[in-house]
């Protein structure tokens, strides 16, 4: 009877396993593997001239993204392979470290491109504020997931809510971009908890306002709005930059001047990094630029897909929060390049140059496709 017992167990114990590897989502590895090579085709078709004046080397920049993305795919990879639910025990900590982070980043932090953001850790510049998108979104996630009925009343959404203003207030003293990216995030994730859809929406109008508020302060923030409402008037910063990738768009056409025979690319300043979807347009066109977009609409299905099967919630709204890290930068990078809105500096998810912001999105994947491994499907047998 033992020995019956044990083989049975055996035999569970593989189902179990076989079962998760058949959930493994193959397709959201593929997307992102696609997206994160034809990132590096396009940066190294946009930077390979400006890398030779700066550097000395046409692939400088490439090079330094492939590592950023091989450290990526090792968290990845590790993520991958571990139950996300490993992390619940260890919010507080990856909360309270992110914050300490980004506050030493103020003190600390390396001045690159006349912006302290980056801090110098064993010899490699390091972005917290990258680092703290992902705090939040598993930081939410375990509050959400811990008691989700009480995410019903909206003075719990509010309480929580407060919870992850300290980290924005840092972040937003020298990266409101990032900031408002943050804010996003704790937004959706906790809208999609609770019932309370007008409140959120008046929510959502007074964070604007609150917004618009901190920009009239600061005179250089109040610049760029002058810059996006008239960046004709502008021979330099980011007006000038604005206005030369719309040049890009608009010479491009409808299939481009074809891979590597962009001309903008040598006017528009720094154009490997938020940019680069003007140099897209105009080497590929809008079909190319349209090809994209699909691609991410593509990413962003598959990540809602795993949210729906998740097997709890927790692994569900670590989902919901990845999808809409990428779903506001893809549209805020977007919407800038056009001028449809004031230059923000957010870049283009796995496309944009950028080593922690590559490292950290594929460590996010990590996570998601972890979440994949333990998806629950009507009639199914996984293990929970």
């Amino acid at each position: 009877m033992t020995g019956k017992k044990a083989g049975s167990e055996d035999k569970t114990s593989y189902v179990r396993k076989l079962n998760k590897l058949k959930n493994f989502d193959y397709t959201l590895l593929f997307i992102v593997v696609f997206i994160l090579a034809f990132g590096f085709v396009m940066l190294y078709s946009t930077s390979a001239y400006g890398a030779t004046l700066k550097h000395g080397s046409s692939i400088f920049y490439l090079k330094k993204q492939l590592i950023a993305s091989v450290l990526g795919f090792a968290g990845m990879t590790f993520l991958a392979f571990h139950d996300y639910k490993l992390l619940k025990p260890l919010i507080g900590i990856i909360y309270l470290v992110s914050l300490v982070l980004c506050i030493a980043v103020i003190f600390v932090g390396t001045n690159l491109n006349n912006s302290s953001r980056w801090l110098r850790i064993a010899g490699v510049s390091v972005q917290p504020s990258e680092l703290a998108k992902v705090a939040v979104i598993i930081f939410l996630a375990a509050i959400i997931s811990r008691a989700p009925k009480a995410q019903r009343d909206f003075k719990t959404n509010a309480i929580t809510f407060v919870t992850i203003i300290p980290i924005f207030i840092v972040v937003a003293y020298n990266n409101l971009s990032t900031a408002v990216i943050i804010m996003g995030i704790a937004f959706v994730m906790i809208f999609v908890a609770s019932p309370h859809f007008w409140k959120f929406i008046l929510l959502a109008v007074g964070s604007v306002v609150l917004i618009v508020i901190y920009i009239s302060f600061a005179s250089y923030r109040a610049g760029r709005i002058d810059a996006w409402l008239h960046p004709e008037n502008y021979t330099s910063g980011t007006g000038f930059q604005t206005l030369q990738g719309l040049y890009a768009i608009g010479s491009g056409g409808l299939f481009g001047k074809g891979l590597g025979e962009s001309m903008q690319k040598y006017i528009v300043p720094e154009a490997q990094n938020d940019m680069i979807f003007s140099i897209i347009c105009e080497e590929l066109g809008i079909f190319g630029a349209i090809c994209v977009i699909l691609m991410y609409i593509l990413l962003l299905y598959r990540l809602l897909y795993i949210a729906n099967h998740a097997r709890d919630l927790f692994g569900s709204f670590i989902c919901i929060g990845i999808m809409t890290h990428i779903s506001l930068q893809v549209l805020l990078n977007i919407a800038v390049v056009t001028n449809s809105m004031p230059n923000t500096g957010v870049t283009l998810p796995l496309i944009s140059y950028g080593g922690t912001s590559v490292a950290v999105l594929l460590s996010e994947i990590g996570l998601a496709l972890s979440v994949s491994r333990y998806m629950e499907f009507e009639g199914s047998e996984i293990d929970g």
